[in-house]
């Protein structure tokens, strides 16, 4: 795995819904390897386009709005929609 360091991209602090920082080393971990695994699946995908011809910009909205339609399972479906 690539240091997080050298690829410009700092892991955040993570926090459960009341704003508490998570303090299990192991959930943390597992949270910043999955990021990291995302993080380079992304960088592959952006370089693959451009190698492409793809335009820089139409695949960086693509993958902005990959992850804006990801769902929440355990949400409770408050707003009465599917």
């Amino acid at each position: 795995m690539a240091d997080q360091k050298d690829q410009g991209f700092d892991f955040p602090t993570w926090l459960q819904p009341d704003g508490v920082p998570v303090s299990c080393i192991e959930k943390i971990k597992v949270l910043n390897e999955n990021l990291e695994e995302l993080r380079e699946m992304a960088q592959d995908a952006l370089e693959d386009g451009i190698l492409m011809g793809c335009d820089e910009a139409q695949i960086r909205n693509v993958l902005h709005l990959l992850v804006d339609s990801l769902k929440n399972p355990y949400r409770e479906n408050t707003e009465g929609g599917a």
